[in-house]
């Protein structure tokens, strides 16, 4: 039976939480539907109870002490924790709630997954999603992340990855580049001037990715040369659309832009071998029925968008 005292404190490492998160205590007031006096007044109860100073405040915004930052990730782990407890009970997974963060490359959020999250949470209207979009390598752990999607390997043998797609890729560029420079006869024409790539940088290592690529029975494996290098799939994007060099793009980033003219493709009797997209995500995650229910209806939305490429399927 949980206590008085006990449920007192849930309250507050709750509401100092919220805090965290949204920078107000009236911001975190209206998510947990309380009011900012009482919010004010657990937080300040908890500082009491710890002897520590949590939070900065200041008429204009609130800050989070070193204390506090550290205390945060302690108490995001019990908060996850918690809920993973209740919802990995039969009767809760019967209906997966809770929430749930996870972390996805820019594009693929902005093009494919946000346009069809109304239908997940048709599905699934008691789970929240805290959706993290960057290209960067994400510590699942450190950052109490439930899982990522990613393209390529996953390389961190701590993870649990598992392949929902592959995305075909192709290489295009710009119309304007193409009547600045010409247009390339073969993918090593891009080694040498006048011709330019825009370099994708490896976000873990700083490198510039290669591309494999193949024709017949020639393989080759472009660098390119290039004048400018990004480390996010939009920025990389817009830099081949003004004209800054040739790109390495999945068809799905490519589409509108061939629809509209602004990119050309490049080397149709070439081939890339397709990138393989996977959920990755810690082995504890999934005890609950929030993250497996996502990880189904991603991989059911990627049979639509990029299915597996199975050797020998037709």
């Amino acid at each position: 039976m949980v206590t008085g005292v006990q449920m007192d404190r849930f309250d507050a490492m709750l509401a100092f939480a919220r805090v965290v998160e949204t920078g107000s205590f009236t911001k975190a007031a209206q998510t947990l539907h309380m009011s900012r006096t009482t919010v004010t007044q657990l937080v300040q109860q908890l500082e009491a109870r710890l002897r520590v100073r949590l939070l900065n405040r200041t008429t204009r915004q609130v800050n989070v002490t070193a204390d506090g930052a550290a205390y945060y990730a302690r108490v995001l782990r019990l908060l996850a924790d918690l809920d993973d407890a209740e919802t990995s009970l039969s009767g809760a997974a019967a209906l997966p709630r809770g929430r749930l963060r996870i972390d996805v490359p820019a594009p693929f959020a902005r093009l494919l997954l946000v346009p069809a999250l109304p239908d997940f949470h048709a599905r699934y209207p008691d789970i929240q999603l805290d959706l993290g979009v960057s290209d960067r390598d994400v510590d699942l752990i450190d950052e109490h992340v439930d899982c990522v999607i990613r393209g390529g390997d996953i390389a961190e043998p701590s993870l649990v990855a598992r392949r929902i797609g592959d995305l075909q890729a192709g290489i295009f560029a710009a119309p304007a580049y193409l009547q600045r420079a010409g247009t390339p006869a073969h993918p090593l024409d891009l080694q040498d001037a006048p011709h330019h790539i825009v370099a994708y940088l490896r976000s873990r290592s700083g490198s510039v990715r290669p591309y494999a690529m193949h024709r017949g029975e020639e393989q080759v494996t472009v660098r390119g040369r290039h004048l400018l290098s990004v480390d996010d799939g939009n920025a990389y994007l817009a830099a081949g659309v003004a004209g800054l060099g040739a790109l390495w793009l999945p068809h799905y980033m490519a589409a509108p832009h061939l629809a509209s003219g602004e990119l050309v493709p490049l080397f149709a009797d070439w081939r890339i071998a397709p990138m393989p997209m996977h959920v990755a995500f810690p082995p504890n995650r999934h005890v609950s029925a929030k993250l497996p229910a996502f990880i189904e209806w991603v991989a059911e939305r990627m049979g639509h968008w990029a299915p597996v490429d199975r050797p020998g399927a037709s």
